[in-house]
């Protein structure tokens, strides 16, 4: 990544979206993060809006601020929420509000960037999805929307190859994040047996999914769109077992 981009992180906060931030200020690349809190963390070449994403007239009033304020030039599309349950206690509720979150947000986020990426004949859009998109007990509207999430890239990928811009999906499987932690209790055994289901035979890390979503969109990779990564130790061959 030689020449210097401006990165639009949604959830640049915390988790896999501040690890991502963090390394590319580091390489001397800018970031600009929202979502519900700004980064507990400044830097010269970091900029950060607060933004309720689940809002759709709120994601459209920041989504053009920032294009307003910033030439994007790259998104990654990291804010999630599981909302998890059980079929009988499921809510139809959550799944529109998820879908505004997972999908809808990024559609205006893109829109409002998309304008500069054709002019400047770049750019690189990277979802962050999750293993769940093919189907994990309890995630009723996290795994419909994550698997919407595919087939919504796939589609942009196609609509805007010839823009120069390339649209892919990092999905992770058990990421230690607060995510995670609010699910799984944080050092139960709970948390060691699913270690132990993992293929590779570890949990993974903010850093592993940070390092897929680089790649993705490193001006190299033009020759690659429409993709899914699953970074997931080899869940999405096995599962994670009881």
């Amino acid at each position: 990544m030689s020449e210097i981009r401006t990165t639009l992180i949604t959830g640049g906060n915390s988790g896999i979206g501040e690890a991502l931030a963090r390394k590319l200020v580091e390489r001397g690349q800018r970031v600009v993060s929202v979502g519900l809190e700004k980064p507990d963390w400044t830097h010269d070449l970091l900029a950060a809006y607060r933004a309720d994403l689940t809002s759709i007239e709120e994601t459209r009033e920041i989504a053009q601020e920032i294009c307003r304020d910033h030439v994007v030039d790259r998104l990654v599309h990291n804010a999630g929420v599981i909302l998890p349950n059980l079929l009988p206690d499921a809510k139809p509720e959550d799944i529109v509000m998820l879908a505004q979150l997972h999908l809808g947000a990024p559609m205006l986020l893109t829109q409002a960037a998309l304008e500069g990426m054709r002019a400047r004949r770049f750019g690189r859009i990277v979802f962050v999805s999750s293993r769940a998109a093919m189907g994990a007990a309890t995630r009723s509207a996290y795994s419909a929307t994550k698997a919407g999430v595919h087939g919504m890239a796939r589609t942009w990928a196609l609509e805007l190859a010839a823009s120069g811009i390339t649209v892919n999906v990092v999905a992770p499987g058990p990421i230690l994040t607060d995510n995670f932690w609010g699910i799984i209790p944080k050092g139960s055994e709970q948390q060691e047996r699913m270690a132990r289901n993992v293929p590779v035979g570890r949990l993974g890390s903010r850093e592993d999914v940070a390092h897929a979503i680089e790649f993705f969109l490193d001006e190299r990779s033009d020759f690659v769109t429409g993709q899914v990564l699953y970074v997931c130790g080899g869940t999405s061959l096995v599962g994670l077992g009881p």
